[in-house]
Order: structure tokens, then sequence, then C-alpha cells
């Protein structure tokens, strides 16, 4: 299944309280509960002014559908075509 990585402008993100992420978070979990299984959140780096989500999904719709019924702004969805590390260089 693809992999898609969710650039959310959101300034100030980095200035969010634990509540505030926690509330946020728990959003995120319910629009999943009801889009079914085939969509996961795997987890968000927090900047300053942007949150970096990674999910699985089917395709870039179902990532929008879950930006779009959360009220997450989706600034830029982009699959993922390939993963490397340090390994790489080996």
């Amino acid at each position: 299944m693809p992999k898609y990585v969710i650039e959310r402008e959101l300034p100030g993100a980095g200035a969010l309280s634990v509540d505030e992420l926690q509330a946020i978070s728990q959003k995120s979990c319910g629009v999943l509960r009801n889009l079914g299984p085939q969509i996961q959140w795997l987890h968000s780096y927090v900047t300053a002014d942007k949150i970096y989500c990674v999910y699985i999904a089917p395709n870039e719709a179902m990532v929008r559908e879950h930006a779009r019924q959360g009220g997450f702004p989706a600034t830029r969805v982009s699959e993922v075509k390939t993963m490397i590390d340090p390994t790489t260089a080996e």
C-alpha cells in the first residue's frame, strides 16, 4: 500500500501545548476510525510552522478526505516512492 507524506501549514505548530497536540491527535484518530482500516497514521513531525505526517493509504484522495473531515490543512501530499538511509550507501 502506498505511503504518503503530508505537509500541513500550521503557523505556530511548534508552540502548541501538549493538550492541543493531544486534541489534534484525538480528532485525527476519530476520523481514521470512520474512514476504516485502509488508511493508517504512522507518525508526525512538528516543526515551528508545519506538521509533516506520514500515512499509509490506498490513494491520495483518501488522505485528502481525512484532512477534509478533520478540518486539517493538507498543503502538499506527496507519495513516497522509496526510502533511503545510511545503509543505502553500503
